[in-house]
């Protein structure tokens, strides 16, 4: 959202998309990033942009190395994504803590457990930078419905909504729709309704 005098909003933006699986609803993301081509129509996407893949991608790297992914250190942000992100209980399981080697030459981690350090990475890089658009693809597929409860509430709709993000999240749970702004159904390939949650 942009104000009229050409500054970006104060407010952030939370954006749900669902539909059914194969309807469209990564091809609509990868069409955002310029990774699909598009046959009409334009993008176009201000300011620092981060996404989050559905299948989630860890480096043979640390914990924290996977998290920064080449960015500079900052405590205060860490702490916050590894809150929101519900990681403190799998770091304090992990050997060397976050200082722990994971991927194919060290720890082998569960689905979920990948997925909420990738989404820790997006968040990390959204918080360098104000006004960041995040684009987060089934974050809350590998979780059980405790944590993914806890990554929509801490993590989408607390840290970044704290930091003004706009954030486009793709699921096929129609129960997340309700913390949305904005709501666009995809069937087929085509956005077939879009608007509030109600």
């Amino acid at each position: 959202p942009r104000k009229e005098r050409g500054d970006y909003d104060e407010r952030a933006f939370t954006v749900g998309i669902g539909g059914p699986v194969g309807s469209g609803k990564s091809s609509l993301l990868l069409g955002l990033l310029g990774d699909m081509p598009r046959t009409a129509g334009r993008v176009i996407l201000r300011g620092r942009v981060v996404y989050c893949a559905q299948e989630a991608w860890i480096q043979n790297l640390t914990v924290r190395d996977n998290i920064l992914f080449g960015s500079p250190y900052d405590e205060a942000i860490y702490e916050r994504v590894l809150d929101a992100c519900a990681l403190r209980t799998d770091l304090a399981l992990l050997p060397s803590g976050d200082a722990t080697e994971i991927g194919e030459r060290g720890i082998n981690l569960s689905g979920g457990q990948k997925a909420r350090i990738a989404l820790g990475r997006a968040c990390y890089a959204a918080l360098q930078s104000p006004y960041a658009t995040v684009l987060l693809d089934d974050v809350l597929a590998a979780v059980d419905a405790e944590v993914g409860a806890h990554l929509l509430s801490e993590c989408i709709c607390g840290l970044l909504t704290r930091h003004k993000c706009t954030t486009l999240f793709v699921t096929h749970q129609p129960h997340h729709a309700a913390v949305c702004d904005h709501v666009v159904r995809i069937g087929h390939g085509v956005i077939e309704k879009q608007g509030s949650p109600a």
